[in-house]
């Protein structure tokens, strides 16, 4: 009898111990959902995510993430759709990539009148009502494009801007930018930017192989803001002979072939985002703010322009080449 009192203060120890683990260990449920679910760009984000998952599950920090999204980046009531969906089965948290600013407002006021918070990722959203916006400063952007499509042409020249599709924000920012900067360049003529490519490297092909049609051959450099548009237009390009740098190609993002594009000199440079980066703090700070940190309204991830003059250094291949079986196996 007296040994089972003996072993009772380190028996009560014990359950103690056991509770302030259980009290220490965290477990959410967190929805990420990007514009589009195919291309390489939400991939990369995809993956910054899983990193934070697994970097977050070490410190005891349980996240169950989903990932769910449109598949085609232009289907609005989709993406809206999967934001009320998740609203009613209560996640903890929704991190979304709005593909169109002004549409996907309303369901995030609601989800957060719903007390689900939301972390806005990547493309910006016409509300205030949001816990924080984790993006790439994508006017900046768009300057970087301005300012090397002006050094490219050594300042004078006809350009073209393939627009990428109205109410995303992400994009049109860029493109506010890009002309901003060719402000600085009063012998650089816009010839045409009013024109949209569209959500799929389909209809950016097709938007692209009519604006060179009809600009062609007076056209010395187009602009295009983000990953489909890119591709498609230096596909065109080599279809008529203008690659290689005959018509300077500038381009957003980093998806393989772009990359590729840029390392055989069919695309003079590419504006490179941190998608990687981007997953990996929306998770993060998502997790802070429910538990109970204050976070920042307005994380800049950052960009930078890539050229075959600084493609090769360390820190710039690790934008081009992110490590995406490491994380999406």
């Amino acid at each position: 009898m007296k040994s089972i009192f003996r072993s009772l203060p380190a028996f009560i120890t014990s359950l103690c111990f056991a509770a302030t683990l259980s009290a220490a260990e965290k477990n959410y449920t967190i929805a990420l959902i990007p514009k589009g679910t195919t291309h390489e760009y939400w991939k990369s984000i995809n993956a910054g995510a899983v990193k934070a998952q697994r970097e977050l599950a070490e410190k005891g920090i349980k996240i169950n993430l989903i990932w769910k999204g449109p598949l085609r980046e232009d289907d609005r009531d989709q993406q809206i759709q999967v934001v009320e969906n998740f609203t009613t089965r209560r996640v903890s948290g929704i991190i979304l990539a709005p593909l169109d600013s002004q549409a996907l407002v309303k369901p995030v006021n609601n989800a957060m009148q719903s007390k689900i918070p939301v972390v806005i990722l990547d493309s910006g959203l016409k509300t205030d009502k949001y816990v924080s916006y984790v993006s790439t400063d994508n006017f900046k952007g768009g300057q970087l494009a301005g300012e090397k499509m002006g050094a490219l042409l050594n300042g004078k020249g006809n350009v073209i801007l393939l627009r990428y599709a109205v109410g995303s924000a992400s994009t049109e920012e860029r493109e506010a930018g890009f002309l901003d900067a060719l402000k600085k360049f009063p012998g650089i003529k816009l010839i045409s930017s009013d024109q949209y490519a569209g959500a799929t490297r389909e209809l950016c092909y097709q938007a692209s192989q009519n604006l060179l049609n009809r600009f062609g051959r007076e056209a010395d450099g187009v602009f295009c803001p983000c990953e489909p548009p890119t591709v498609a237009m230096a596909k065109a390009l080599r279809d008529i002979g203008k690659a290689g740098g005959k018509i300077k190609m500038i381009g957003f993002d980093s998806g393989s072939q772009s990359v590729a594009d840029l390392k055989n000199g069919d695309v003079q440079a590419l504006i490179v985002q941190n998608p990687m980066k981007m997953g990996y703090l929306a998770v993060q700070t998502m997790v802070k703010h429910l538990g109970g940190e204050k976070v920042e309204n307005r994380i800049d991830t950052g960009a930078v322009a890539v050229t075959s003059e600084n493609m090769d250094q360390p820190e710039v291949k690790e934008l081009l080449y992110p490590p995406l079986d490491k994380y999406l196996k």
